[in-house]
This record gives structure tokens, C-alpha cells and sequence, in this order.
């Protein structure tokens, strides 16, 4: 079984709490992975050409061309995004957008496979994980576990973190901070975090090697699906 893993996050993979919480799950899965960052990768939004209908391959031609053939041949996903508004970032979601080429003439070529979604965010990585979570849902890919963490916000950072009134660092702990180095957030030391990345990767090994049938899985998704947009309408 192979798992690739997606760090969305546009910061190098040490400083990046998408990317370490990603590749804490990809670790405990016990399972052949690969860990790709999107950090410098030029990837554009769907843009409705339909120029995917005939045989499910985009015709937009950037860095998702190289990585089509990694998300193909993977048996789950691992895919981090960090919280920007209160979404995830643009480049993970032009990613996912662009997964619209798999869903053409009942294209199963990601149905009924299995996924985690990450996040993290300078508050909270919630929004991240459950909008990675939804877009899995559309291409009938099962989402596993959610883990969300807090992550470094650039306020801290950004050289106004003491004295900008709408800065993280003001918004968390008032006005007049003085930031240390231990005020900001580290999903490394955040135990509880750890632990359900840990716990995340562990239960996705285990769905993959304990006889995974990708037909329920997508009979599942779709009754998933039908029952959103019933609640929606």
C-alpha cells in the first residue's frame, strides 16, 4: 500500500507545522509513503475549460502534471493545509479544485480510497481540515481522521507583532505582548496534537491492511454526498 502525503503549506518543511503534522501521520502508518510539499509549486485554479471530459486528464498545464501520476497511483491521502481566513490556503485548494478531472464519466480512479486531512492554523486548524474533508467527500474518498493544530501565525514574526492591535499575538494574549519564544505556538510540543496525528496514521494503516474494499467505501461516500445536498436544498 502506498500513501502520499500533500503539505500545502507555503513555509520551508522545518519551521511548518502542516508539513511535521503530515509527516507525523505518514510515520505511524506504517505503510509506504511520500511526502510532497506544494512550497514553490505553480498550481492554478479549475478553470471550467472541460477540457478534462473525454479522458479525465487536466489540460492546464503547470506543476500538477507531475504530481497527476503520484495521486493515481496512491492508495490514501494525507493531505495538511494551513488556515488562511478562517479557509484553507489557495494552492491546497487549487489542488483539490483541480481533482474535478478524476469525476468525469463515472471516473473512479479515486473512488473508495481513504484520506486524513490536517490543519493548522495561528488560532485554530479546524477550518483547514474539515474544507480538505469536504472536497475528499466530492470524489468519494473517505476521510479517516481530522487532526487540526495551532501553528505559528506570521504576526509573530512579521516584526508589528507587539504592537499591531490586530495582530495574533495581541488578539491572544492583549495589548502590550512582549512575545517570547515560548508563547509561540509549536504543534510539536502540543502532546495532545501529536497524539492524534499519531493515532490518525495508525487507524489509516489499518483500514488499508485489514482487507480495504473501495466499492463500500464509495457506496458509502455517495450515500454521504446524496445526503448533503438533501440537507442543503
Amino acid at each position: 500500500m502506498k500513501i502520499l502525503g500533500i503539505s500545502g503549506s507555503t513555509r520551508k518543511d522545518d519551521v511548518s507545522g502542516t508539513s511535521k503534522l503530515v509527516k507525523t501521520v505518514l510515520e505511524n502508518t506504517d505503510c509506504s509513503y511520500e511526502l510532497v510539499s506544494l512550497r514553490g509549486k505553480k498550481i492554478a485554479g479549475c478553470i471550467a475549460c472541460l477540457g478534462c471530459v473525454k479522458d479525465n486528464i487536466c489540460k492546464v498545464q503547470d506543476d500538477l502534471v507531475d504530481l497527476r501520476a503520484k495521486i493515481v497511483e496512491a492508495d490514501a491521502y494525507v493531505i495538511g493545509a494551513p488556515n488562511f481566513y478562517s479557509a484553507m490556503n489557495a494552492t491546497t485548494h487549487a489542488l483539490l479544485e483541480r481533482w474535478y478531472q478524476f469525476r468525469h464519466q463515472e471516473g473512479d480512479t479515486l473512488w473508495g480510497k481513504l484520506g486524513v486531512a490536517v490543519g493548522v492554523g495561528g488560532t485554530s486548524g479546524q477550518y483547514p481540515a474539515d474544507e480538505i474533508e469536504k472536497l475528499f467527500l466530492y470524489n468519494f474518498v473517505e476521510t479517516v481522521a481530522k487532526v487540526a493544530g495551532q501553528g505559528a501565525a506570521s504576526c509573530f514574526s512579521c516584526g508589528y507583532g507587539e504592537t499591531c492591535k490586530v495582530g495574533v499575538p495581541t488578539l491572544l494574549y492583549g495589548e502590550g505582548v512582549k512575545i517570547t519564544p515560548d508563547m509561540i505556538p509549536d504543534v510539536t510540543k502540543q502532546s495532545v496534537v501529536i497524539e492524534s496525528a499519531a493515532a490518525a496514521g495508525k487507524l489509516l494503516g489499518q483500514r488499508l491492511r485489514n482487507g480495504h474494499d473501495r466499492m463500500a467505501v464509495t457506496q458509502k461516500m455517495q450515500q454521504q454526498l446524496m445526503s448533503m445536498f438533501k440537507e442543503s436544498a
